[in-house]
């Protein structure tokens, strides 16, 4: 007997049930569609068969009784002379399911020879001039369609003979006629499915030629055969290549970072060891032993700060300190008047009661350092530097909304993307390294915040907006 774990580990694989492919999902859904469209084409070419088919039987009955009434006659005492012929030769063939049957007064009945031996109490006599279409219906001989017309002959003594003539045919040679049509209809519509689906299906193929190219191209770049997706790609997956060429090559800087790093701490390191090994190994004063070991000591603590903070990625921290905007606002303020004084910049605050960044107090500073700057440096005369927290119900610290705006001349939406570029200037002749907005930008995502850069409504030069989330 199995035991429980066993069954769990058997049965585990069906509950993680593996999803269907692009292009299963995609003949699933054209198939059902196009059973759907092909199945509603079918019924309304059916029933529009149907109706023709049913008008045409009319009028091929209508025709027969017309073409029988041609051929009556009356006598002079009145008696209606029928037919020795018919019109078609169906009539004449008992069982063919064709019948001609006439009535009239004083008991007048007459049926065509294939009709001799049948049952039609279910017809009644019309008046002159009417005429009556009627199937399909229940009879002793099966269902059948008849067409009923009411006529009234003149004899040479001017006497009048009513007559209800009546042609009928069985439902079977209807609808043999339709299920002919019907079949050929089905065989046309599923050769036409079946077509289509093999066309989508190529075209799915070839729509979906270049994500295979991308899987490829993956499975090239782990096996160490390239260093990037280097293809060439529909426009639709450019966006989708450069972002994993962009986070391939993030992750071999990191790496690279990391390992630089900890060869810098290591040769940091080296100096402070060497010292301390050596006082420990010849000195013999105690007293400036401990003194000197503690200086290495605390040299070495300095030097592992220093190069951890090189390869940490700053970002949201859960226990961070809040530190106050105002007063570093102040202070980067000031030096900036200093360094554009010649400019008579005035700069405005706006800065919420209370309000805080949550983060490493570095971050913040490089933050605003680099948006006020950049402030400082397009404007005329103004700069508005305005802050406030952001609160949201469940979370235990505020966000921080950030923006500053000048009267300069503004950003061209159709620049923003590449101003924001790291190494580019919004003007060459300006002087800087053009790396400040990409360092806000790095910032902004460590803290999965937003970067909105737009015209300033009030000062109408350029605004840069930032939304850091609430934690």
């Amino acid at each position: 007997m199995p035991s429980p774990e066993a069954t769990a580990t058997r049965t585990e694989p069906s509950s993680t049930r593996r999803p269907l492919s692009l292009a299963a999902r995609a003949a699933m859904a054209t198939g059902l569609a196009l059973a759907g469209f092909l199945g509603i084409i079918g019924v309304t070419l059916s029933q529009a068969k149907y109706q023709t088919a049913l008008s045409g039987l009319r009028d091929r009955l209508e025709n027969d009784v017309l073409a029988y009434l041609a051929l009556i006659d009356v006598g002079r005492n009145g008696r209606l002379l029928m037919p020795y012929s018919s019109p078609d030769p169906s009539f004449s063939r008992p069982g063919s399911g064709l019948y001609a049957v006439a009535t009239g007064e004083n008991g007048f009945h007459w049926e065509s020879s294939s009709a001799i031996g049948r049952d039609f109490g279910f017809l009644s006599p019309l008046k002159p001039g009417e005429t009556r279409f009627v199937g399909p219906i229940d009879t002793r001989m099966g269902r059948l369609y008849y067409y009923s017309y009411g006529v009234v002959f003149e004899s040479q003594d001017d006497r009048k003979v009513p007559l209800t003539f009546t042609v009928a045919q069985t439902e079977d040679q209807f609808k043999g006629e339709n299920a002919t049509y019907r079949r050929s209809l089905i065989v046309y519509l599923s050769t036409l499915g079946v077509m289509l689906i093999v066309l989508q299906m190529l075209l799915l193929r070839w729509s979906l030629t270049p994500l295979r190219k991308v899987a490829a191209d993956m499975s090239r770049v782990e096996r160490g055969k390239s260093d990037s997706l280097d293809s060439q790609y529909p426009l639709e997956l450019t966006g989708l290549t450069e972002r994993i060429n962009g986070f391939i090559e993030s992750e071999r800087e990191q790496r690279t970072r990391y390992r630089n790093t900890l060869a810098d701490l290591a040769h940091s390191l080296k100096t402070p060891l060497a010292v301390i090994r050596s006082r420990l190994e010849s000195s013999s004063e105690a007293p400036q032993l401990a003194h000197d070991v503690l200086d290495q000591v605390r040299r070495m603590d300095e030097l592992v700060a220093y190069q951890l903070a090189r390869a940490a990625t700053t970002g949201r921290q859960p226990f961070a300190t809040a530190i106050p905007l105002g007063g570093h606002a102040e202070d980067l303020v000031q030096s900036l008047e200093k360094v554009y004084a010649a400019k008579n910049v005035l700069c405005e605050f706006e800065i919420e009661e209370g309000v805080a960044f949550y983060g490493e107090q570095g971050d913040l500073l490089e933050l605003m350092g680099n948006l006020l700057e950049n402030a400082f440096k397009w404007s005329r005369h103004r700069v508005l530097l305005m802050a406030s927290a952001r609160t949201q119900p469940g979370k235990q610290r505020p966000g921080l909304s950030l923006s500053v705006e000048d009267d300069g001349p503004g950003i061209e939406p159709d620049q923003i993307e590449r101003i924001l570029q790291r190494g580019v200037r919004g003007d060459e002749r300006v002087q800087g390294h053009g790396i400040g907005l990409s360092i806000v930008q790095d910032i902004v995502r460590a803290y999965r915040g937003e970067l909105v850069v737009d015209r300033s409504p009030e000062l109408g030069g350029a605004r840069f907006s930032v939304e850091l989330p609430p934690g």
